[in-house]
């Protein structure tokens, strides 16, 4: 039997558990992993994650990551922001007028909404008046721990 590597254009299965630079894990796909970590969410369907290898459809650092790598192998990569949600950008925190985001309950400062054009943003900051969001992706400008491990390539 062949070992075989996951190449470009392969679909791939991984198991995988993220964490932050300060060890906190913000997601896995492993259901024992998330009830360890406090982050265990009974929605969530927890099963390997199914992609194509470097078709864009994760993040760079995973699409690079994985090349090369057999089934069952394990690895750990480090992946700055730039290979992942990008840097936090400033320009990103905006003041909006209360009335244009047509709420139904009201804002709550460290909490997300949904704005009416479908974005998903935390709320820094709330007046009468106007509402400071942050657009960033909550883990912009963040470097990330991902240990990762090849469940299965499909050719």
């Amino acid at each position: 039997m062949t070992e075989r590597t996951v190449e470009k254009g392969n679909y791939v299965l991984i198991d995988y558990t993220g964490k932050l630079d300060n060890g906190t894990v913000f997601d896995t796909t492993l259901k024992e992993k998330a009830i360890k970590a406090g982050i265990y969410d009974k929605e969530k369907d927890y099963r390997p994650l199914f992609f194509r290898a470097e078709a864009g459809q994760v993040i760079k650092g995973i699409d690079k990551g994985v090349l090369g790598m057999k089934e069952g192998e394990e690895k750990t990569l480090k992946i700055q922001p730039e290979e992942a949600y990008g840097e936090y950008k400033k320009y990103l925190v905006q003041d909006i007028p209360i009335e244009r985001l047509e709420l139904q309950v009201p804002l709550e400062v460290g909490k997300k909404i949904i704005t009416p054009g479908g974005s998903e943003v935390k709320v820094l900051n709330s007046t009468e008046t106007s509402a400071t969001l942050d657009f960033n992706h909550e883990l912009a400008g963040k470097t990330l721990t991902l240990e990762i491990k090849i469940v299965s390539i499909i050719n």
